[in-house]
Formats: C-alpha cells, sequence, structure tokens
C-alpha cells in the first residue's frame, strides 16, 4: 500500500498557495499543476486537533466538517482566536479592511498588521483595500462601528463566495467599485476611533494571484471526502482554501481544502476523475451563480 499522508492545510504566501502536510512536508501550487488524491477504503476523518496540538482522543469527524475539529479542539482553537473575538489585550497593531469576492458581496474585517495582505489571500477576497491602523479595540470599534451603521457584515460563508466566482467582471476598476462606494460612505461616519489612522483608498486586486484571469468558470464543488473516494485535475486557479480542478472529461471543480484535514490521503496515478459527492452550482442568467442546490 502506498504511504499515506495527512494534509494540514492549504496556506498563502505572496509566492502562492502551499499545501501543508503533518510533519512538515511542503507542496507549493502552481497553474497547471497535476493534484490527484484518494481516501483507502475503510479510512475515517478524525480531529486534526488545534494550536499545533494532536487531539488527545482521536475523535472521528464528519467529511462535511470543514473545521474538521471535535467540540473540545473547537473550543481550544477558538480560546486563542482574534477573530472570534476571544482576545482583547494583544498588544500588536491591526488593519481594517474591506474585503469584495464577487457582485454584492462587501465584508469588513480585521488582521495584524505584521501579516501584510495574506489575510485576504486565506479569504479568497478578489479585491480589498485598507480603511486604517491601530490598537486592536481600536481596528474592533471600527469593524463594529461599519457593521451597526452601514450593516457591512464581518463574514460571508465560502458558499457565497465561490458561488458568484465566475460571475466576476472582466476589469480591476468595475471589481473595485463596490469597495469604493462602500468606503466612501465609511469615510463620512462619525464615531470613528481617534487612535485609528485612517487609510487611503488603494483597490488591491487578486485576480491575477488567484489565477482567474480567463481560467474556466467552476461548475460545482466537492461536498465532502469519503472512504474509497478521489479527486484529481490540472490546477486551473485557487482562492482562499480552494482549489479549481479542471478534471479529465474538461469540467471544473471547487475543492474546499479544509474537508481534507484529518483524513489519510494515497496518491491517484494519472487520476483525472472526481468520485467524491460533488454539489454543482445553480448558474442563473448571464451565468451568474445565484446560489445552490
Amino acid at each position: 500500500m502506498a504511504q499515506a499522508w495527512k494534509c494540514a492545510g492549504l496556506r498563502w504566501s505572496a509566492e502562492g498557495p502551499v499545501l501543508m502536510w503533518d510533519g512538515g512536508r511542503r507542496s507549493p501550487l502552481s497553474w497547471g499543476k497535476r493534484v490527484a488524491f484518494g481516501v483507502v477504503e475503510g479510512g475515517v476523518r478524525r480531529c486534526a486537533g488545534a494550536r499545533g496540538h494532536v487531539c488527545p482522543r482521536g475523535v472521528v469527524v464528519s467529511g462535511r466538517s470543514t473545521g474538521g475539529r471535535c467540540e473540545e479542539c473547537g473550543r481550544l482553537d477558538r480560546a486563542h482566536s482574534v477573530a472570534a473575538d476571544r482576545v482583547a489585550d494583544d498588544p500588536r497593531p491591526y488593519r481594517v479592511y474591506l474585503a469584495w469576492f464577487g457582485p454584492g458581496l462587501v465584508k469588513v474585517g480585521i488582521t495584524a498588521v505584521e501579516r501584510g495582505s495574506v489575510r485576504l489571500l486565506e479569504q479568497g477576497a478578489v479585491c480589498f483595500t485598507w480603511l486604517g491602523a491601530g490598537p486592536l479595540m481600536a481596528a474592533r470599534r471600527t469593524e463594529e462601528l461599519l457593521r451597526a451603521a452601514l450593516r457591512v457584515p464581518d463574514r460571508i460563508p465560502y458558499a457565497e463566495k465561490r458561488a458568484v466566482r465566475a460571475a466576476l467582471p472582466d476589469g480591476e476598476e468595475e471589481r473595485a467599485r463596490e469597495i469604493r462606494e462602500v468606503y466612501g460612505r465609511a469615510v463620512e461616519l462619525e464615531g470613528w476611533p481617534e487612535s485609528l489612522e485612517r487609510a487611503p483608498c488603494r483597490p488591491v486586486d487578486h485576480v491575477r494571484a488567484f489565477g482567474l484571469a480567463g481560467a474556466p468558470a467552476a461548475l460545482g464543488e466537492v461536498s465532502e471526502l469519503v472512504a474509497g473516494g478521489s479527486v484529481g485535475g490540472e490546477l486551473v486557479a485557487a482562492a482562499g482554501p480552494d482549489l479549481h480542478l479542471a478534471t479529465q472529461g474538461g469540467a471544473v471543480v471547487v475543492l474546499d481544502t479544509r474537508l481534507v484535514r484529518g483524513w489519510e490521503l494515497v496518491p491517484v496515478v494519472g487520476g483525472g476523475e472526481v468520485t467524491f459527492p460533488v454539489r454543482h452550482f445553480d448558474v442563473g442568467d448571464g451565468h451568474r451563480q445565484d446560489g445552490l442546490f
């Protein structure tokens, strides 16, 4: 039997996406690279642990879970998460940003200044701009100000992000239009924290970084991994945790790499098919993806 590997998730850097494996192995990804693996018959998905620690009980978790953790490890992970509002005394400076994922999908968020724009790549932001920078609590208050006054959410489900990815406008200026509009309304609000240094509106476009320029539209997404199943295809694009794979028949399927953590994976030689369950996108008029079914 081929050696089995456990995936530790997808990471982004200025050089692009990298698949991480337990034990420290790294697999840099590039457009055109073939990605193919399967789950052995009888295999089970076990909790991925938290904060670098192995799950002490090795709990079996659902194949549909994007967290891939048991309840206990999930609580441990959230207990030290700035994103989950569980940390209030982080002394590092933070940036507030506006991110756009597709038509009608704009969110506000924060990220540590030292991380640069990696957080936006990890989230699959097609376009973003900074709003300002300052202490953590000032960044949090600014985020809450936009949520309350402009009803800009701080979270957008990944299913919505990938469902509109095929309907992106062609030009950078058009992709930045909604970001500029929300930014304009945001800077007119009263109540900005004095300790937050505001930033000018300078949209950054990630279409080329994600490989989405000219890439064929995805028709569906892998909904879960199952024992005995496999996935394979040519990498044509990637955004956030998602890999866009062109299968043997030419159709492009999205694989959310968060679903992969906790499984023991084996190579599939020459694989170009997907035998894992796939949920198809519902493409509306004008090729706009209006939802999933």
